[in-house]
């Protein structure tokens, strides 16, 4: 049995903060969120530090003056003494008048920073890697990262190193696909010790799929603005209806290396139920979050008690209602709602997701159903799927007329 953990370090890492000019929730979010980080951290029973701040790129949303006085006024505000700060920079940064250039030397003269450090924090290397030309990495910005990890690793090979940069790296976390960057993963790739730390794409940190482990481990870092999520089969696309989200990763790491990674959900002020642990992270061969997580046995179901409640609205669309199905080690991910006539033939086909990213999650899920003929019958049949295209084994369905 392994030994109780004990942190020694802990830090937070988030993303995609979109300050704006005017006033606007986001900011109200980050000081929410570091208010009850440190009610968390004053409240642990062995280890009451908060190490260091981790902002990885897309903290102003056009990098303007006033949305980095903003933030560098919030950390101020926020932060204790003994919290450090790492920053990096990335696209909506650069999406100020004048360019990247512009940005760099407006970040530079308000927060007295480099866009790229290595920094070290209670024993452990921190590098901060800022993108160039939107979210690319030069090959000099390769070449230094390079360099900092061969000289970071050479003190100790089994000691993990936190990197961060603000795109994913592609194939990696979930998002990857649409909002990764493939230049880091040769160079990472060398380093299984690297804890990588990206953001981009919004999806959200309580999704299983946003911790990944292969040849390291990489992790997404949500955002403090609103969620985007990476398919595109959904009938509103990859932004949900409701959309506003504030998720954060809390880090804690042990003496002897072990790590544990708590997601934060800001708007409820609660940890999500679950947690990842990093027993060895400079050994592969003992990750446990990879791509075998999709031979999973474990299915959706809908509970005897399911129901569906279908009605029609005064312009004739069929207003859909059911109750969530249930998944006995994570969440229910998305659903495929199927119309059929009495012929048994598709005429619909819906898919949405069960809003699992929200820490009060619903309990029930609704759609509209246009265009059918009034009078006629149909059968609703509704399929759960999880994160690993584990589908339930047995509908829930439902007989109706229109």
């Amino acid at each position: 049995m392994a030994d109780k953990f004990v942190p020694v370090l802990r830090f937070v890492a988030m993303s995609d903060l979109h300050f704006h000019d005017e006033d606007d929730v986001h900011v109200d979010r980050f000081r929410k969120g570091m208010k009850e980080l440190y009610e968390y951290c004053d409240s642990h029973p062995d280890y009451k530090g908060l190490d260091l701040v981790t902002i990885n790129g897309d903290f102003a949303n056009n990098g303007s003056e006033i949305q980095m006085i903003k933030l560098r006024d919030a950390l101020a505000e926020c932060l204790r003494d003994g919290t450090d700060t790492l920053i990096t920079l990335a696209s909506h940064e650069f999406y100020t008048e004048g360019g990247e250039e512009v940005a760099l030397e407006r970040y530079g003269r308000i927060f007295n920073k480099a866009p790229d450090n290595d920094i070290v924090v209670k024993g452990f290397h921190f590098i901060g890697l800022t993108t160039t030309k939107g979210c690319h990495f030069s090959d000099e910005k390769i070449a230094w990262l390079r360099a900092r990890l061969e000289e970071d690793a050479a003190e100790d090979r089994r000691r993990p190193i936190f990197v961060f940069q603000h795109p994913h790296v592609t194939d990696t976390v979930y998002g990857s696909i649409d909002w990764g960057e493939k230049e880091l993963y040769p160079t990472l790739a060398d380093y299984p010790q690297i804890i990588d730390f990206s953001g981009h794409s919004h999806a959200p940190v309580n999704d299983p799929r946003s911790i990944y482990q292969k040849h390291f481990t990489a992790m997404g870092t949500g955002t403090l603005a609103y969620f985007e999520l990476d398919e595109f089969d959904k009938y509103y696309g990859t932004v949900p209806p409701r959309k506003q989200g504030a998720q954060y990763l809390v880090v804690e790491v042990a003496a002897d290396n072990r790590i544990l990674v708590k997601p934060y959900d800001i708007l409820t002020g609660n940890f999500f139920p679950l947690e990842w642990h990093i027993d060895v992270p400079s050994d592969p061969e003992t990750f446990i979050y990879t791509g075998a997580r999709y031979l999973t046995d474990v299915k959706p179901y809908f509970p005897d008690d399911t129901f569906i409640d279908i009605l029609a609205d005064e312009n004739g669309e069929m207003n859909i209602t059911f109750s969530q199905a249930l998944c006995d080690e994570e969440y229910v991910n998305y659903y495929k709602v199927v119309i059929l006539d009495s012929d048994g033939c598709i005429v619909r086909q819906r898919m949405l997701w069960s809003e699992y990213y929200f820490y009060d999650m619903p309990k029930t899920v609704n759609l509209m159903i246009e265009g059918l003929i009034r009078g006629e019958e149909y059968t609703c049949r509704i399929y759960a799927y999880g994160f690993w295209n584990n589908r339930c084994d047995k509908p829930a369905e439902k007989k109706f007329t229109a």
